[in-house]
């Protein structure tokens, strides 16, 4: 487990991301950038996250100097065969609830380990099932929870997750936009 030793950078302005690390006893630094987000329209949506957390990952590499890890993510929220990603503004973010509401819909989260000896891309998949939303708790979620930083307008540790989520099937963590269990497993392979 020399790899849970070595440096870790988390290359990612995710406030969700750094406390889940945290809470699972990583130590890493953060150094985050921006980062083009666009991928192919003839992309398989599955493979989407996984996708942009590689470019990430690609785009970090210069930090890696000797033994350090980049660990960078990317979560993508499917609903059919629409991705819902980050909301611009309130009518998107309410258009996203509104379509999710009583409906069950995937999360996958990509994740990309980058060393300088190789490279690992893995993708965590829950299923999400949500209660009926009122326009009214719409309105209430959007503007006390701000959901503008968080695909799909929403984030499962807050209010909507204690209140309107009744069953997800795979790792809460996952939604909350880090799969920890499969990222502890591969840096133990580094």
């Amino acid at each position: 487990m020399r790899a849970l030793q070595r440096p870790i950078i988390l290359a990612s302005k995710s406030p969700r991301r750094s406390q889940l690390l945290r809470e699972a006893g990583f130590t890493f630094t953060v150094q985050a950038f921006d980062v083009d987000e666009s991928f192919s329209s003839e992309m398989p949506l599955e493979e989407v996250a996984p996708y942009l957390a590689q470019k990430k990952a690609q785009a970090a590499k210069h930090l890696i100097q000797d033994q350090e890890i980049i660990l960078t993510a990317d979560s993508t929220v499917i609903l059919g065969d629409t991705i819902f990603n980050k909301p611009e503004d309130y009518a998107e973010a309410q258009s996203m609830l509104r379509a999710l509401s009583g409906k069950q819909h995937t999360v996958v989260t990509g994740v990309c380990l980058l060393g300088k000896e190789k490279e690992v891309v893995l993708s965590g998949h829950t299923q999400v099932w949500f209660s009926e939303l009122s326009d009214e708790e719409i309105d209430h979620y959007i503007r006390h929870y701000a959901p503008f930083d968080k695909a799909g307008s929403y984030g499962a540790q807050d209010w909507i997750g204690h209140c309107k989520i009744p069953k997800i099937e795979g790792s809460f963590q996952n939604v909350m936009g880090l799969p920890v269990a499969l990222v502890y497993e591969a840096l133990s392979q580094f």
